[in-house]
């Protein structure tokens, strides 16, 4: 299959705001692919490499895209995936150069809009609406399958691409034989944000209420002596966390799936910084220094399977009786609640103990692998901060034509400069991108590429969750969670909050310094 084939469909379903249709011109796509072209086009479809992260940031797509694209398509898939496993096995001295000259050769083979495609896959910001519920739906109507069917391998299989594969070569009875297996991991069951212990409570009457502690998500297989360890991504990460290992082994049961957390502690006991956790997860870890100086704890939630018997379809109530017997102390207690009142004050005691807040569970729903529903709830701590618009880029799909992944800068009075932060594209109607693009158009300063530099005016109110430490961006912080408020038309730019405060807030939430600014 071409490159461009793909990348008229993807630019087609972003134009397209009816989900039958969406569904109908992915369906249309994935009969046309050849069986070993099935996963690159889920793949990238949903935004994702198969080979996952692969080193390449803003800087490295700038400067390679500065090649003159090609004036026809004359790539096929396998092509850009094989210079993708090129870019991933890369190392060694020069290796962001040699990132670069190879990106910069596959962005003079291909055309202007199959460009702007790979910037927004290799980025991150592919959204074009075809989510994994959509594209399930059109791997469905491909095969000739049911969307139940089909989400129901995808879960269990934990690869959407798979099951596409499966289905559309050997025909929909083979969705059957997807069924939860040991040391194959299950797509993990996601929360929605509610905006308080009252409206969780609202949603359902009678909720347990547990804990939302900001780990690094992990799915734990024990089939007797054992154990392997897998990533919320469903990657095999059983060598980094030889302590989790040790502790599964030692439960009761011979066959065991849990879903849970690690995280790495204070001596105290209240959490690290997010980042520290995940300095026990790089590519090149000494395991057993970090074990030492950073060891890890699991804390698990619920159980999936347990000696033969999936727990997938039972009530959260039996996943939780289950789950104390067999983890005992690895077990996050939870709290039955139905008083608003109580369950604001295990929020407040959740904060002040360094957790990021409270989830909330229905206690009759089953465990929906891979799928973002109702039945948990979570409830974390929200800041504010008023920030200055540097930068806009460029939106896609529904958003096309307007500016919206905004560049948000603190004031850094010391250096009288204004210091980037992090993006986001999140919290905007529609009504406001369009005031926003014309707003920031009468401020350009600049372009570069698709991004427009804007004079340092306008402040918006920005929420987010927390601040981690960040080499990627100048002033050594980046948001987490970042989504637009509001504009603050009753304040200048002089007014907006310093990079002082975010670093008093750095410090205050997570008891160390904050990293010095770098330029």
């Amino acid at each position: 299959m071409w490159l461009q084939e793909l990348v008229d469909a993807s630019n087609a379903v972003a134009e397209t705001r009816g989900r039958l249709e969406k569904i109908a011109t992915l369906a249309d796509l994935l009969k046309k692919a050849k069986p070993d072209e099935i996963r690159l086009v889920v793949a990238f479809l949903s935004g994702a490499l198969l080979q996952g992260r692969i080193g390449i940031g803003w800087s490295i797509i700038a400067q390679a895209r500065s090649v003159e694209p090609a004036r026809e398509p004359s790539l096929e898939l396998r092509d850009v995936h094989a210079v993708f496993a090129r870019v991933s096995e890369l190392e060694g001295t020069g290796v962001v150069r040699a990132r670069v000259r190879a990106l910069a050769d596959l962005f003079g083979r291909v055309t202007t809009s199959e460009q702007d495609f790979l910037v927004r896959l290799m980025s991150g910001e592919l959204r074009q609406g075809a989510l994994e519920g959509v594209l399930a739906e059109a791997v469905a109507k491909a095969a000739g399958a049911s969307g139940d069917a089909v989400r129901e391998a995808a879960m269990m299989c934990g690869d959407l691409g798979e099951v596409a594969c499966a289905a559309l070569a050997e025909g929909v009875g083979v969705l059957s034989q997807y069924s939860i297996q040991m040391f194959r991991p299950v797509e993990p069951m996601l929360a929605s944000p509610a905006e308080s212990v009252g409206v969780a409570l609202a949603s359902f009457g009678e909720a347990a209420f547990e804990l939302k502690l900001d780990g690094a998500r992990i799915q734990a297989h024990k089939l007797d002596e054992e154990v392997r360890v897998f990533s919320r991504a469903l990657r095999d990460v059983t060598a980094a966390v030889p302590e989790v290992v040790d502790a599964v082994r030692a439960l009761p049961a011979r066959r065991l799936i849990l879903d849970g957390e690690v995280l790495a502690l204070q001596v105290g006991g209240a959490p690290r910084p997010f980042q520290d956790t995940m300095r026990r997860f790089g590519r090149r870890t000494d395991v057993e220094r970090l074990r030492m100086e950073l060891p890890l704890t699991p804390f698990f939630f619920d159980c999936l399977y347990i000696d033969g018997q999936s727990l997938t379809a039972k009530r959260q109530r039996e996943r939780f009786t289950v789950l104390g017997e067999v983890a005992g102390a690895l077990a996050v207690p939870h709290r039955i609640i139905t008083d608003p009142t109580l369950a604001s004050e295990f929020f407040d005691a959740a904060i002040a103990a360094g957790h990021e807040g409270l989830m909330a569970k229905a206690l009759d729903a089953p465990y929906a692998a891979g799928s973002r529903g109702s039945a948990w709830l979570k409830i974390k701590r929200v800041r504010t901060l008023d920030l200055v618009v540097l930068a806009a880029e460029w939106g896609s799909g529904r958003r096309k034509g307007w500016l919206s992944n905004l560049h948000l800068g603190a004031r850094d009075p010391d250096r009288d400069r204004f210091i980037m932060l992090g993006k986001t594209f999140k919290g905007m109607t529609d009504q406001l991108l369009e005031w926003q693009t014309a707003a920031l158009l009468e401020r350009e300063i600049r372009r570069e590429g698709h991004i427009v530099f804007v004079r340092p005016e306008l402040v918006v109110e920005i929420a987010f969750n927390d601040l981690q430490e960040s080499p990627q961006y100048p002033g050594g912080l980046a948001l987490r969670f970042a989504r637009v408020k509001g504009y603050r038309p009753d304040k200048t730019s002089d007014e907006a909050d310093t990079l002082q405060t975010l670093q008093d807030i750095y410090r205050a939430t997570t008891g160390r310094e904050a990293p010095a600014p770098r330029g």
